[in-house]
């Protein structure tokens, strides 16, 4: 892989990315699915459901068993339980993957900024960036609802863009989905891809990026600010 050069700033995603929260979606999703009577789903179903949002998540959790227009009835109540649910376990069921903070801390060395964004909802996004121990490392963050248009739309990427005062080419998204490359494509911003992560459930290798990197650390060493 070529290194990334000329690059000033970072754009991290955070699920499946920096964090594993697969068990926090996991209990969050099962609760609320509990006080609605419906089944528990495995672990490996709920995941192949995120990375669009979390009004996206409660849509296709609610389409395991209810038609189109019936799991609309049900979605406020089931978003409103799920909110409840995951703010009260928000980082319970949740790890950090090998070589972030050291990943972090490198390209921090470096100069790099960094921000942080992802399409989890900023009052989840937050307290589960401080609960561990990363909040320090991004000079911006932004959640799915913080702005208009969320990944695989461009808009939070210019926007980090534009609070840095930099241009595209000189920002480097990374992440592990399509989404996070889409939206890295569309604003011009670089793209690297981790493969460990959730993408929906489809192989990261498909989606065209400007490489993938083990790890967040790995990362680091393919950016050059020169």
């Amino acid at each position: 892989m070529t290194k990334l050069v000329h690059i000033k700033a970072a754009i991290i995603d955070l699920d499946g990315t920096m964090l594993d929260t697969a068990g926090d979606f996991h209990v969050a999703v099962n609760r609320m699915r509990a006080e609605l009577g419906l089944s528990p789903l495995a672990q490996e179903t709920i995941v192949n459901f995120v990375g669009k949002g979390t009004e996206n998540l409660m849509r296709r959790v609610l389409a395991v068993d209810y038609g189109e227009d019936e799991a609309e009835q049900y979605f406020d109540r089931a978003l409103a339980s799920y909110t409840e649910h995951y703010l009260a376990i928000n980082g319970d069921f949740a790890d950090l993957y090998p070589q972030v903070r050291q990943g972090l801390e490198a390209m921090t060395a470096k100069g790099l900024r960094l921000a942080c964004v992802t399409n989890k909802p900023i009052a989840f996004t937050l307290p589960l960036l401080e609960k561990k121990g990363l909040r320090g490392f991004f000079d911006v963050v932004y959640g799915g609802d913080s702005l208009p248009r969320k990944k695989p739309d461009p808009m939070p990427l210019l926007q980090v863009c534009q609070d840095f005062g930099l241009a595209p080419a000189q920002v480097v998204a990374i992440g592990d989905s399509s989404n996070d490359a889409q939206a890295a494509r569309a604003a011009g911003c670089r793209v690297l891809n981790v493969p460990y992560g959730y993408n929906h459930g489809e192989s990261i290798h498909d989606v065209d990026s400007d490489g993938i990197v083990q790890t967040l650390l790995e990362a680091a060493q393919q950016i050059s600010t020169d």
